[in-house]
């Protein structure tokens, strides 16, 4: 077994990683910047450096961890308000993520497992599900400054031995999930119409269960080693068919009727919200070949269970009782 230092692991996926990470055996240590919520048998490490400044000089002599696996970040949002959005994302998910790498190393770390995100390669799978080698198109400055931090870990790890690995996961649900998935659930509880009906296209998810066992297999396996890998569930839904499970689940049937998708795409672009309808009606299935070739991995627990999880935990909440 190993001993595995995860950063953000007080947040949604950090979570799930490190109770898959003791379940199967492995000594935790959460990297947060405030204590608390790492879960039962994970060690906490707090470090307060804005970007992971002063890592390096604070981290703690007797830590000696085998892997990091890297989850914390400047997340995606719909409507960034920094003054320059390229920079900010780039202070944290690319030259802090070198910091933190370089301290590893130092500290005799051999394996760095970075979350990056499919976004690093494409917003949508222009005809065939996305492969780690498919040329980059990406359209935001998060999905930029993981592109970056990408080549800058490769380019470092080339430079001093240090095995990186790169796992890139689509949208990931689960309980205490957020932002546009939990809007959905929302419109779904209240019984909002939604012009879903026409919607075909499909789109890759990851159950947070999924992409933390695949993320264990990437920090102790040793044919991760020096790799780059696409994770999803099994399914790709289209959202009207994610709308309806979710409304099984929730007992709250999905209110869609059909609205053509050029009419949606329309609306979008007078509303100047292109980017927030494209990530309901446009495509973007991803290929997990590699993964599960190399590492012989699958994902233990099926679209369905994910989502009827997540719907337990949203009814369990205060929103699933307004």
């Amino acid at each position: 077994m190993t001993h595995v230092l995860v950063s953000g692991a007080n947040g949604f996926v950090g979570r799930a990683l490190g109770r898959a990470l003791v379940d199967a055996g492995h000594t935790v240590t959460g990297l947060v910047r405030l204590a608390g919520r790492c879960g039962d048998g994970v060690n906490e490490w707090v470090c307060e450096g804005t970007d992971f400044a002063g890592v390096d000089d604070a981290w703690p002599q007797a830590l000696k961890p085998d892997c990091v696996v890297h989850l914390a970040a400047r997340v995606h949002v719909m409507h960034d308000d920094a003054a320059d959005p390229d920079a900010a994302f780039r202070a944290t998910n690319v030259e802090g993520t070198l910091r933190l790498a370089a301290a590893a190393w130092q500290h005799g770390v051999r394996r760095f497992v970075f979350v990056s995100s499919i976004k690093a390669v494409a917003e949508s799978d222009r005809g065939h599900p996305l492969r780690e080698d498919d040329p980059a198109h990406i359209e935001d400055a998060y999905g930029r400054s993981k592109r970056e931090a990408e080549e800058a870990l490769i380019h470092y790890g080339e430079e001093t031995g240090l095995d990186v690995v790169i796992v890139r996961p689509p949208l990931v649900y689960g309980p205490q999930v957020r932002a546009n998935f939990l809007r959905l659930m929302d419109a779904i509880w209240h019984g909002m119409p939604l012009p879903l009906g026409t919607a075909r296209a499909r789109r890759s998810l990851v159950y947070v269960g999924n992409l933390a066992d695949a993320l264990v297999r990437c920090a102790s396996d040793p044919r991760a080693a020096h790799q780059c890998f696409h994770v999803a569930d099994s399914d790709d839904p289209t959202v009207a068919e994610l709308a309806q499970t979710l409304g099984r689940h929730l007992q709250k049937p999905a209110r869609l009727f059909p609205v053509p998708v050029g009419l949606l795409r329309l609306a979008g672009q007078l509303t100047r919200r292109s980017a927030h309808v494209e990530r309901l009606i446009g495509s973007l299935q991803i290929d997990t070949t590699r993964i599960r070739s190399e590492l012989d991995w699958n994902p233990p627990y099926s679209a369905d269970d994910g989502l009827a999880v997540t719907a337990r935990w949203y009814r369990s909440t205060h929103k699933g009782r307004s």
